[in-house]
């Protein structure tokens, strides 16, 4: 399954969490550090899921881009 992550830049490097997993983030110092760890997150999220039972969240989030005109 694809599931949306939000990656921001931060002081320090990168964090990232995504809309469809409650309290599941993770950080990085390049964004492709923080894709890996986000993923890393995930599956082990997902794993303590199922081992307790819970059911794993569907993606139902969804990103688009709108364009504005410029503020003068």
């Amino acid at each position: 399954m694809k599931y949306l992550i939000v990656i921001e830049k931060t002081s320090t490097g990168f964090s990232a969490y995504s809309p469809d997993v409650d309290g599941c983030i993770a950080t990085g110092a390049t964004e492709e550090e923080v894709r890996q760890n986000m993923k890393d997150a995930m599956e082990f999220h997902f794993e303590g899921m199922r081992a307790h039972q819970e059911e794993i969240p569907k993606p139902h989030t969804s990103s688009n881009y709108i364009d504005l005109a410029s503020p003068a």
